[in-house]
């Protein structure tokens, strides 16, 4: 979580990106005109097909007459609601609610105007042009923000930083943007008095040198040309020093971005409180009690996989004990919400004999902390590595969905084992319910380290949102399909 400060767009050596801004400002502009021009042709020819306003007075002339005023009016409201800001293009969630927002307010000021000037169009046509249109800006978002991220992790339209603070704040802040080159930033050098000028900083698959102490920050972004100071954590002199400094930069066209101490929260947990100038952020407790809309999709969604996919589990089953005529299923303590242990179940993907032969594999582990992870794994049989690869070995974990003892979405289920070696707060991953998918699938299962493993499970178990465990059950159908860390 970071907040960045504007600084003036006209006469200051930042104005050149402001150019490059205020392009694709207009590029992201003339998309959207372009996908709401197709949004009501659509929903001209559907309502009303086979007429031509041009000429003659039919059904239809209406509302081909008031289109360009809804266009236009939608168009304003998408400026009005600052849509197109840099700032949020390609990042978090914030660009799409300000384009829902946007077109809600579209609908409902095109409800009361019709309304009130007795306008008589037609409810079919006003129905498909308005949710066509959101879909398209949607998906026209999306597309943008794909081709932006692709971009980005090239090294292509990045803002280059730098990076002030104490070594740790450094390092933790400068190894999240290493690692999210989507976000739009690029750590050119870090500023800190607590190493000496000249050494290099670790920030995970890059490092930065050192370039000076704090007092030379104004003199290094000058010098460096870039774009935005970045302060992470306090630095000396306190909230007076930041003040001055945000105006020192604001004369160079830099804009200077302070992190916040708070980590992996999301911001609808987080709300400004405002006292006398100062915002403190007030950061709301969690909730980790049973969730009924949740538990409601957990059973729908588990019933209707289960009735749909059993001619799938029968002809695995037949595959399976066709393979090596040993069991179809195979169970395993897990440990659960609350630390209560239960079996998870599983097709069977690896020999018959593979809990009595891991001891012989330990040297070979892969995983990080408690995980044993092998790439090749030697016990795994050849269905099994094709079910593996699909993630088809997990279908049966619908029927713990079922019955509770796992969700659809929620952290990894782990191992006994796993759990007796957790530390640092790990085992707040047990206060919910684990899931079939979850964060940590979503973003690369066995590739991730244990220590992101853990972070993502902690950040889905403190900021769950029923839109969340949604979002991540659409973007699981994407990563099984890719397979990626999927051994």
């Amino acid at each position: 979580m970071s907040l960045t400060l504007r600084t003036p767009a006209v006469g200051v050596p930042g104005t050149g990106r402001v150019v490059r801004r205020r392009s694709d400002a207009v590029g992201l502009a003339g998309l959207d005109l372009g996908l709401l021009l197709v949004a009501f042709a659509v929903a001209h020819l559907v309502r009303f097909p086979g007429e031509l306003p041009a000429g003659t007075i039919g059904a239809g002339w209406i509302e081909f007459v008031v289109a360009p005023v809804l266009i236009a009016s939608w168009m304003a409201l998408l400026a009005a609601f600052r849509t197109r800001d840099p700032r949020i293009v390609g990042v978090g969630g914030d660009e799409y609610r300000r384009v829902v927002t946007a077109s809600l307010v579209a609908v409902a000021s095109t409800a009361a105007v019709a309304y009130a000037l007795q306008v008589d169009l037609a409810r079919g046509y006003v129905a498909i042009a308005f949710p066509v249109g959101l879909l398209l800006l949607a998906l026209g978002r999306k597309g943008v923000r794909g081709s932006l991220a692709r971009r980005r992790a090239r090294g292509e339209r990045l803002q280059d930083v730098l990076l002030v603070g104490d070594l740790d704040d450094v390092r933790y802040v400068g190894r999240r943007i290493a690692a999210t080159p989507s976000a739009g930033y690029r750590v050119r050098a870090v500023i800190t008095d607590c190493a000496a000028r000249g050494s290099v900083v670790d920030l995970g698959v890059v490092s930065a040198p050192v370039l000076d102490g704090v007092d030379a920050v104004l003199d290094r972004a000058r010098s460096e040309g870039v774009s935005a100071v970045v302060v992470a954590g306090a630095v000396a002199g306190g909230h007076e020093r930041l003040r001055r400094l945000g105006w020192q930069l604001e004369a160079q066209g830099v804009e200077l971005v302070v992190s916040s101490p708070l980590a992996d929260i999301a911001a609808g947990r987080v709300h400004e409180r405002p006292v006398d100038g100062l915002p403190l952020m007030h950061v709301e407790t969690p909730d980790y009690s049973r969730r009924l809309g949740k538990r409601a999709l957990d059973v729908i969604g588990a019933g209707i996989g289960l009735l749909l996919l059993a001619p799938v589990f029968a002809l695995l089953a037949l595959v399976i004990r066709a393979d090596d005529r040993g069991p179809v299923f195979f169970r395993q303590t897990r440990v659960g919400r609350g630390g209560r242990e239960f079996s998870i179940l599983k097709f069977r993907t690896m020999c018959v004999d593979a809990e009595a032969r891991m001891a012989a594999l330990a040297q070979s582990n892969e995983g990080a902390g408690p995980l044993f992870k092998m790439k090749d794994d030697p016990r795994v049989t050849r269905v099994g590595s094709f079910l593996r690869r699909t993630s088809l070995d997990e279908l049966p974990q619908l029927w713990n969905v079922l019955t509770g003892s796992m969700s659809l979405v929620g952290p990894r289920p782990a191992l006994p084992r796993e759990v007796a070696l957790y530390e640092d707060f790990a085992d707040r991953r047990l206060l919910v319910t684990p899931g079939i998918t979850g964060l940590w699938q979503v973003s690369g299962r066995s590739d991730l380290d244990w220590a992101d493993g853990v972070r993502l499970d902690l950040h889905y178990v403190e900021n769950w949102s029923f839109v969340h465990d949604v979002v991540i059950l659409a973007r699981t159908i994407p990563s099984v399909l890719r397979s990626r860390g999927a051994y």
